[in-house]
């Protein structure tokens, strides 16, 4: 298996051009003061459909050829990843199907099918929706882009990397949200390029910690589905392109609490005006936790989506 590089990630910004938003990267000085570091956001909050799958989504998806891109795409996600390939395919006029569990958020179920996709349910805590997309994916003749394991839509994921360093210059550490990997590893592969000496983190939900165990392990570990308000990180283990560039190009990964979540939330919706989902306050969260070990330093946070039902926002930070 070989291993995507940064000129993949290079090739993937220049697709992106044009068709995803260069998102912001937002500075606090309340954030600054309190934890004693310089921050830097990059917002992918305010990405096309909310969240930094738009990325990889589209870069995957522009690469089908006539035969593919007539059969369509399908997928399998709890909200993110579906929205950003329902849109993906409607931009590049194709067909969309998304497996989705049945308790995914109501929100990101209707911007699925907003998008022009079709969504089929499954129950996340008794199917596997691996195997279920892949029968589908046989039965009606469409090609299968997985969240996270496949080198164009971690290489799409590690443009928002690419852009926050061009912007800001070379940072101290990097914190990156992690479920699958597709993030992290993309986010490592541009500061690995970009800034060398930039020490790489992911963050993961305390009750999700298979990637900490997989690079403590040297082996990917499998867990049982965790239950956690990060969706987005319900992750039962890490794929194989991802885990190979964590192992290589990662320092460390952190866990926190879903208690941690919730104040990183609050910090983002009192102090910087943002909504912020729960699974994208998972790097601030962690940056955080870090302490006195940051002190001084210029900090990356990817901030990696906004997408929560909004009376669910509302009952975490009541």
């Amino acid at each position: 298996m070989q291993l995507p590089t940064y000129d993949d990630v290079i090739a993937a910004a220049a697709r992106l051009e044009g068709h995803a938003h260069r998102t912001p990267v937002l500075r606090s000085q309340t954030a600054d003061e309190r934890w004693g570091a310089r921050f830097f956001f990059k917002c992918e909050n305010f990405q096309r459909m909310g969240a930094f799958k738009f990325r990889g989504a589209f870069n995957a998806l522009s690469k089908f050829d006539a035969a593919q891109r007539k059969g369509g795409v399908i997928a399998f996600s709890s909200g993110n990843h579906a929205q950003a390939i329902a849109l993906s395919a409607r931009l590049l006029s194709m067909p969309a199907v998304i497996v989705m569990p049945k308790d995914a958020p109501a929100a990101k179920v209707a911007a699925t099918q907003g998008y022009g996709a079709e969504v089929v349910t499954y129950d996340r805590f008794a199917e596997d929706r691996e195997a279920l997309t892949k029968r589908l994916a046989q039965e009606r003749g469409m090609t299968m882009i997985p969240p996270y394991d496949h080198p164009d839509v971690l290489t799409g994921q590690g443009t928002a990397v690419k852009e926050l360093i061009e912007e800001t210059g070379p940072l101290d550490h990097l914190f990156v949200c992690l479920g699958g990997g597709g993030l992290l590893s993309g986010s490592a592969l541009s500061a690995r390029a970009l800034a060398p000496d930039c020490k790489v983190y992911g963050v993961e939900p305390e009750a999700g910690n298979d990637g900490q165990q997989s690079l403590r392990a040297g082996k990917i570990v499998h867990i049982e589905t965790p239950k956690t308000i990060a969706d987005g990180a319900q992750t039962q283990h890490l794929g194989e392109y991802t885990f190979g560039i964590i192992r290589r190009d990662v320092d460390d990964i952190f866990t926190v609490t879903d208690e941690q979540l919730v104040e990183a939330m609050r910090f983002f919706a009192e102090r910087m005006k943002i909504v912020v989902e729960p699974t994208g306050c998972l790097a601030f969260a962690g940056a955080i936790a870090a302490g006195k070990a940051i002190a001084g330093q210029r900090i990356g946070i990817v901030v990696s989506g906004g997408n929560v039902d909004l009376s669910r926002y509302a009952a975490l930070l009541a």
